[in-house]
């Protein structure tokens, strides 16, 4: 990966939410993989290979003109991606209960302390979902529960789970980076109870689990819905996020195909989050 060329976007951004959470989750879609949120905007990266002079045309955010978005790029031979996230990242800290922090952050006095080194894997776009997920997380049972923590990321929902009791715990994750640094971080975190997997929807076959949190974008949680609703136990439940409030009746309907019944919500900042049972 070391002698990988990529292209950095750097966008200014006014103003800056919800703005910069949307133009996240558009370049995400457009094959951009990591992201690193400024003062002032957002800097995006993109592998070159994956890179073409119209990567931007489709990006619905830049030509809205709801919102003053500029931007330079150019070509890095090596990005360090350790010293991009410690520049910006900043300690979470949800609803004084939970942090979630890098090694190098004071650790502040919390019920549940997080520790985390992101790497690329650490899209700080996702916080207001990941926000969310945690919420729900706090609110609810989780004692002796099994739990699967859909494109983990970072893990600290699983991580999360597990400190609220939750086992036997699976972390899954498409992405390679996500993959190793879900690793890293229960390990970090001295997790006994999750086993971390590489892979997609397909490696659930024949699984069962009390709990699913699922993360994700509304195009893939449409197209695994169907998987996740096979997978949960009789009375199991659902956290989904990963998408706006313009995405509810779509989400809706199709969680109502397979039966499954929609009990609360959560939003912030236009994002929204879930929770349905079996």
């Amino acid at each position: 990966m070391s002698n990988t060329v990529y292209i950095g976007y750097n966008f200014k951004v006014a103003p800056l939410q919800p703005a910069t959470e949307i133009l996240i989750a558009e370049l995400g879609q457009a094959g951009f993989e990591s992201f690193v949120e400024t003062d002032d905007g957002v800097t995006a990266y993109i592998q070159k290979e994956e890179w073409h002079s119209s990567i931007l045309d489709d990006i619905y955010i830049l030509n809205s003109g709801e919102f003053k978005i500029t931007y330079d790029f150019n070509e890095i031979e090596q990005v360090n991606w350790n010293a991009e996230w410690e520049k910006n990242f900043k300690p979470i800290i949800v609803d004084n209960l939970v942090s979630v922090r890098a090694p190098f952050h004071e650790k502040p006095d919390t019920s549940y302390d997080i520790v985390i080194e992101p790497k690329m894997s650490f899209g700080t776009g996702h916080h207001e979902t990941t926000h969310m997920m945690i919420q729900h997380i706090l609110k609810n049972d989780f004692k002796d529960k099994s739990v699967l923590d859909m494109g983990c990321g970072t893990g600290v929902l699983a991580i999360l789970a597990e400190m609220k009791g939750a086992k036997p715990i699976e972390a899954v994750d498409y992405d390679n980076w996500c993959y190793l640094n879900s690793l890293e971080n229960t390990e970090r975190n001295n997790c006994k109870h999750i086993t971390v997997i590489e892979g997609d929807a397909s490696v659930l076959k024949n699984k069962k689990y009390d709990v699913i949190i699922a993360n994700i974008n509304r195009n893939i949680l449409l197209q695994d819905m169907a998987t996740y609703a096979s997978c949960l136990n009789e009375n199991g439940e659902l956290y989904l996020s990963g998408f706006y409030n313009d995405d509810i009746p779509t989400i809706m309907a199709t969680c109502e195909k397979y039966l499954l019944k929609f009990e609360e919500k959560l939003e912030r900042n236009q994002w929204v989050s879930l929770k349905f049972i079996n």
